[in-house]
């Protein structure tokens, strides 16, 4: 059972879980459902009442001997939806249905305090899961980000303004607000609107709330001071920007293009001119943020750089190896 606020991420979790082990995935959002849904509609069958067994539950031949049931949005659904699937879940069952033994069940719902129709957990139902809070990170989510083609210009903003990836306060109930859901939605804002600067300010506003919205519109619009980062991976001598904005900018750019030609003949040549690029921040630790990123995206792959030995020793004093 994952547990945590609106918009964090709990159902891409599990999808990727699924896709990461090539498991088929059934997502029911229980929510949405009436009792009769999950069990079944009943027929006559020689003067008895039987069970038709919905489609959409695991069945074997169908869809596998191994896979994840995905119950989402367990505590908005109504009582009555609950109790009927207390059996699916306490025993794996539901009249003659049976869960095929590879499948496992995971559910995911909001807390009680942030503000969605929410039910409480019964104690018999919760004794029966393991319980997750989920927790937010930004090294993780830039992780993902980078992974998932997300645009830099919202990676760098969310590196200068950490403290917006999550920002939720159940008191104001607030429509649009800052979560790793809706700052995907802003990347959307950014292609579909970024030639539009009359459209742009209100796209990014209604994506992640109003404040959010005008801090990314105005980090965007001054990104016109960007150094040359052509030239900067060509290993050209590029003075690094002394604004702190435009540092985390060029540092996530410059991540994307190590990403982009790591595939390339010229992989190695271009990261190595971005390691050596990453030493000229005047704060080092954004140098470190930078190569950082650069190794969750890449991997080990990045080690064999020729310039990684010689930035690392530049930096030994920053870093704390854990062996």
């Amino acid at each position: 059972m994952l547990w945590g606020p609106p918009g964090v991420g709990k159902s891409q979790m599990v999808a990727d879980i699924a896709a990461r082990h090539d498991a088929p995935l059934i997502d029911i959002r229980l929510s949405q459902m009436e009792p009769s849904d999950l069990r079944g509609i009943p027929f006559r069958e020689a003067g008895l009442v039987e069970w038709a067994v919905p489609a959409m539950l695991p069945d074997e031949k169908r869809h596998g001997a191994d896979g994840i049931l995905f119950l989402d949005e367990i505590t908005s659904a109504p009582p009555s939806v609950s109790a009927a699937a207390y059996q699916l879940i306490l025993d794996r069952r539901l009249g003659e249905y049976r869960v095929p033994d590879g499948w496992a069940i995971f559910a995911a719902g909001n807390r009680q305090g942030d503000r969605g129709v929410t039910y409480t957990m019964p104690a018999p139902l919760a004794n029966r899961f393991s319980h997750f809070d989920f927790d937010l990170n930004l090294d993780d989510w830039v992780a993902w980000a980078y992974a998932n083609g997300i645009d830099e210009r919202v990676i760098a903003f969310l590196r200068f303004r950490p403290d917006l990836l999550f920002e939720f306060d159940p008191a104001h109930n607030p429509v649009a607000f800052p979560s790793p859901r809706s700052w995907e939605f802003a990347h959307r804002a950014l292609q579909k609107f970024g030639n539009q600067p009359q459209l742009l300010p209100g796209a990014l506003q209604a994506c992640v709330g109003p404040a959010a919205g005008i801090e990314l519109n105005a980090f965007v619009e001054n990104l016109d001071q960007m150094p040359d980062l052509d030239a900067i991976v060509r290993g050209e001598a590029v003075p690094a920007p002394k604004e702190i904005d435009l540092q985390y900018a060029v540092a996530s750019a410059l991540v994307g293009r190590a990403i982009r030609a790591n595939e390339t003949s010229e992989a190695h040549d271009v990261q190595g001119h971005i390691l050596d690029y990453a030493g000229k921040f005047p704060q080092r630790e954004m140098g470190v943020m930078l190569v950082s990123d650069m190794h969750r995206a890449i991997g080990e792959d990045l080690f064999t750089v020729p310039q990684f030995a010689q930035w690392s020793n530049a930096v030994a004093d920053l870093m704390l190896y854990d062996h």
